[in-house]
C-alpha cells in the first residue's frame, strides 16, 4: 500500500452530511480506470460501501487502510 498513489483524497467529516455520499460518488466517477480515491472518515463507512455495491456494481475496489476506532481510511479504486 505504501506505493499507492491517490488521485483524490476526501476527508468525509469536512463535507456536510447531506452532500457527503453524492460528493464521494461524484469524485469516484471522475476517476479513470486504475486510479484511487482515499477516503478518511470518523466512523466505519460501511453504508457507503453498500451504496457502492448497488450503484457501482463491478467497477470499484474497496480496501481498508485503517480501521478505527477514531479514524477509518479506505482506498477506493476504479476498475
Amino acid at each position: 500500500m505504501s506505493t499507492r498513489q491517490f488521485k483524490e483524497k476526501i476527508n468525509a467529516p469536512d463535507i456536510e452530511s447531506k452532500y457527503r455520499h453524492p460528493k464521494i460518488l461524484e469524485t469516484f466517477d471522475g476517476l479513470s480506470s486504475g486510479e484511487f480515491l482515499e477516503l478518511t472518515n470518523d466512523h466505519n463507512p460501511k453504508p457507503l460501501y453498500y451504496q457502492f455495491t448497488v450503484e457501482r456494481v463491478g467497477i470499484f475496489s474497496w480496501e481498508y487502510l485503517e480501521e478505527g476506532p477514531e479514524r477509518w481510511r479506505v482506498a477506493i479504486g476504479k476498475l
